[in-house]
C-alpha cells in the first residue's frame, strides 16, 4: 500500500555489461562518463548514505528503503558491475525530479521503473495543477542502456543528457494516461509525458516503444542523433525536433524506419517564434510509416508555441530531406503537410521531399520553404 509520503516505486534489476579486469576504453566512452573499474566486493545500499561506498564495488545490492522526499537517487556503478534490487525502492512524496539519475556505461535493466503517475496526473502536465517530478529517469552516461520498461511517468519519462549513448529495447508505457480521471475535466489525465528528451551528441535510440500523450521523441539540441526502428503510439505528438529556443544547434538527425500510429502529430519541427541564433540542419527522414494521424502528418512551424501563427525568422532550418519511402496517412480532418516558415532565409538549403507520399486530409500548405518533389500534398 502506497501512502502520500511514499508513492513512487521502482522495481529494477540491472546488469552492467561484463568487462575484463582491465577493460579497454569503450569506443563511445565520453568525458562525462569515464570508465570506472570496480573492486571485487559487494556494496549494499539501504540508504543514500551507503551509495558512495557501494559504487566502489563490482556487485551492488540495493535493499528496500525510502529515498527521502526531495532527494534524487543518483547511481554511478563501475563498468563490469552487477546491480540488483532486492526490496521495494520508494520515493518520499515531493513534487521534484528527476527521481533517479544514472551515470556510467553499458547498463542493462530487466524490470520496471514505476512512476505511479496516476497519483499525479490531472490533465495539465507541466502547465499547472499538481507539480509533477520530471523526468523520471535522467541518463548522464555514454555506452549503452537497454531493456527497461518505464510505467506511468508523472511527466517526462527519459532525459538523455550524456554523449555517445545508444538506447535500445526501452518501453515507455504511459497508456493509462489516455483515460480521464477525476482531476482532468474529461481530458486525458496524462500530459507532457514525453518518451525521450534529447540534449546531447552522438545519440542513437533504436528498437523502443512509446505510448504516451506528448512527444515520442523531442530533440532540444545535439548533433549526430539517430532515431530508428521505434514504435510511437497513443495520443502523443509524434517525432519532434524542438521546440528550439535561442542559441541551440541541432545538426545531423536521421529519423529512420519508425512506425507512428494514431498520434496527433506525425513528424514535426517546431521553433520558438521569438528565438534567435539557432539552427536546425541536415535532417533526413527515411522509410518511416505513419498511419491514422489526427491533426498534422508533417508539421514544420516557426511560430511555436502558437500553431501556424506568425512565424519568426531567428532560427534557421536548413536541408530537410525525405529519402527512401516515407508514407504518411492522415485522418480526413487533418492536414497532411503544413510548413510555416518566417522567410526564405530562415528555411533554406535543399528540401528534397521526393521520398514522401501522403494520403488523406483536407489539404496542405507550404510557406517560404524550398520544398521539391513528393506526392499527395
Amino acid at each position: 500500500m502506497f501512502t502520500s509520503s511514499s508513492i513512487v516505486a521502482l522495481s529494477i534489476l540491472c546488469f552492467l555489461s561484463q568487462a575484463s579486469a582491465v577493460p579497454a576504453l569503450h569506443k563511445n566512452a565520453t568525458l562525462n562518463s569515464p570508465r570506472k573499474i570496480g573492486k571485487r566486493c559487494t556494496g549494499e545500499i539501504i540508504s543514500l548514505s551507503d551509495v558512495a561506498a557501494a559504487e566502489e564495488c563490482d556487485t551492488i545490492v540495493i535493499g528496500g528503503f525510502t529515498v527521502p522526499a526531495g532527494e534524487t537517487f543518483s547511481l554511478t556503478p563501475p563498468d563490469g558491475a552487477s546491480v540488483s534490487l532486492t526490496g521495494e525502492l520508494t520515493f518520499g512524496f515531493k513534487e521534484l525530479g528527476p527521481l533517479m539519475k544514472i551515470s556510467g556505461n553499458d547498463i542493462t535493466c530487466g524490470h520496471d521503473l514505476n512512476g505511479q503517475g496516476t497519483l499525479y496526473w490531472d490533465g495539465l502536465g507541466g502547465n499547472g495543477g499538481v507539480t509533477k517530478p520530471a523526468p523520471l529517469l535522467t541518463l548522464n552516461m555514454g555506452g549503452t542502456f537497454s531493456n527497461v520498461q518505464i510505467v506511468n511517468s508523472p511527466q517526462r519519462a527519459v532525459a538523455i543528457n550524456g554523449n555517445s549513448l545508444t538506447v535500445s529495447g526501452v518501453i515507455v508505457n504511459n497508456g493509462a494516461g489516455t483515460a480521464a480521471n477525476s482531476l482532468s475535466g474529461g481530458k486525458p489525465a496524462g500530459a507532457n509525458t514525453d518518451g525521450f528528451d534529447v540534449a546531447a551528441n552522438d545519440v542513437t535510440i533504436t528498437g523502443c516503444t512509446v505510448t504516451n500523450q506528448d512527444d515520442c521523441l523531442a530533440i532540444n539540441r545535439g548533433t549526430s542523433i539517430t532515431f530508428s526502428n521505434n514504435v510511437c503510439q497513443g495520443i502523443g505528438h509524434g517525432i519532434s525536433i524542438g521546440s528550439i529556443s535561442s542559441g541551440a544547434t541541432v545538426s545531423g538527425v536521421t529519423i529512420s524506419g519508425n512506425k507512428v500510429t494514431g498520434t496527433v502529430n506525425g513528424l514535426r519541427i517546431k521553433t520558438d517564434a521569438t528565438a534567435t541564433g539557432s539552427i536546425v540542419e541536415n535532417v533526413v527522414y527515411e522509410n518511416n510509416v505513419l498511419t491514422g494521424i489526427t491533426s498534422f502528418g508533417v508539421l514544420i512551424d516557426q511560430s511555436y508555441p502558437a500553431t501556424l501563427g506568425t512565424p519568426g525568422t531567428g532560427v534557421v532550418i536548413e536541408n530537410v530531406n525525405f529519402e527512401g519511402t516515407n508514407t504518411v496517412s492522415v485522418a480526413s480532418t487533418a492536414n497532411a503537410v503544413e510548413v510555416n516558415c518566417g522567410s526564405t532565409k530562415s528555411c533554406t538549403g535543399t528540401w528534397n521531399w521526393g521520398g514522401l507520399t501522403t494520403s488523406g486530409g483536407k489539404g496542405s500548405n507550404i510557406k517560404n520553404a524550398p520544398v521539391t518533389g513528393g506526392s499527395g500534398f
